[in-house]
């Protein structure tokens, strides 16, 4: 007790002393968040000196309610989910000690805002399958190929990059993983538009994109497991960041408060059930997430993931039916890039188009069932034939 206390008592000072001197109604949101950064109240759970104190993540709710309570800014999730969510945590805990000081803070306060280079138009639900290579060319890689559905490019200073350098050996075994700087010239986006009409994702092309080694995030051939942490932290920040009665299930209980044309007694059920699971899928997520090490979740993220994908669904197409033919109404199909992707935005014609992704984005449903299956369940896993296979002798 006494320990939990002295952290306490340590967390507060810091927050009223950051508070003192950076107050939050004159300083820039940009310094604000680097003054937080250099205080370590960023993620509490990160090293010290990069953004954190070392401690466990439960702390961290603490810090972010007192802050909110003062009108402090908070980091921009909404524009670098991928940074916040899956880039940090990754370079917490795989990347040197100079790598952290480099990208972390500039990371968190906004001034680089990342994108995933992953999927491609081979390797989507098989991710080790990809096809991009890079070549080792003295202190530097060269990197030719495709990536697809990627969220945000448009807007990216940086990149998350899976590449394979080894296609001698199996599949999974020839992957590294890169941090790549989007401002190369042998870089080229090209929006996609998607059945909501806008451009949220893009396919990016990679000619002869020159990645210094230093921006190697793991060891050389050790890109699955860099991006596998990397994924489970994507599922995790998917699955679990909505507050209670945040996203669509607050929509439709606002609705549904707001709105006493739109009540009918035989949904009134319906609605409660969703809002129970809801809650019950958060708080599964929040403790989830005050049981992991920084930047390192498990498979059981995958879970939180596929819970959050279907739910949403559900909810989404009750949201239609609540609102009658007015639901079925649609404000925007002209094509256009958002600087910030809104899983909840707009009308619920909207919303309901917008959940269909939900099940493909940051892992397929049938891939994520096949990860509980194997790695939290333990049952036998499915057949491989490729398991052993050199990937330049893989049928393509």
């Amino acid at each position: 007790m006494t320990s939990d206390t002295n952290i306490l008592d340590d967390l507060d000072a810091r927050v009223a002393s950051l508070l003192a001197t950076h107050d939050p109604a004159t300083t820039d949101a940009r310094e604000f968040l680097g003054a937080r950064f250099d205080t370590g109240l960023a993620w509490v759970q990160f090293p010290e000196g990069h953004g954190g104190l070392g401690l466990p993540q439960t702390y961290q709710a603490r810090v972010d309610a007192a802050l909110a309570a003062a009108g402090a800014p908070g980091p921009a999730v909404e524009r670098n989910g991928i940074g916040l969510g899956m880039a940090a945590p990754t370079i917490a805990a795989i990347g040197t000690t100079e790598q952290k000081r480099k990208f972390l803070r500039p990371l968190y306060t906004g001034e680089h805002i990342y994108c995933q280079l992953f999927s491609e138009p081979g390797a989507g639900s098989d991710l080790a399958a990809v096809a991009t290579r890079a070549v080792r060319d003295g202190a530097d890689w060269i990197v030719d190929g495709q990536k697809v559905w990627t969220s945000g490019a448009q807007n990216a200073q940086l990149a998350i990059l899976v590449a394979r350098t080894d296609p001698s050996v199996p599949k999974h075994a020839g992957l590294t993983y890169f941090l790549c700087d989007m401002s190369d010239p042998g870089i080229e986006i090209r929006p996609l538009r998607q059945i909501t009409g806008e451009a949220e994702f893009n396919e990016v092309f990679l000619s002869g994109v020159r990645i210094p080694d230093e921006n190697r995030l793991g060891g050389e051939g050790k890109g699955w497991h860099v991006a596998t942490t990397t994924l489970n932290n994507e599922r995790v920040a998917i699955g679990s960041g909505a507050p209670r009665e945040g996203g669509l299930i607050g929509k439709v209980a606002q609705a549904w408060r707001r709105q006493p044309n739109l009540r009918d007694p035989a949904m009134h059920d319906q609605l409660l059930r969703f809002w129970v699971e809801a809650e019950v899928t958060r708080l599964t997520g929040e403790r989830l997430r005050q049981q992991l090490a920084a930047g390192q979740p498990g498979p059981e993220g995958s879970a939180m993931k596929l819970a959050f994908a279907g739910l949403a669904q559900r909810i989404s197409g009750f949201d239609i039916e609540l609102h009658g033919e007015s639901g079925l109404r649609y404000d925007d199909w002209t094509m256009r890039q958002q600087e910030a992707v809104e899983f909840t935005g707009r009308e619920p014609g909207y919303r309901y188009l917008r959940a269909k992704g939900n099940s493909i984005e940051g892992g397929t449903s049938e891939i994520l069932r096949n990860v509980i299956a194997e790695r939290v369940l333990g049952l036998p896993p499915e057949h491989r034939v490729d398991k052993n296979v050199a990937w330049k002798d893989m049928a393509r």
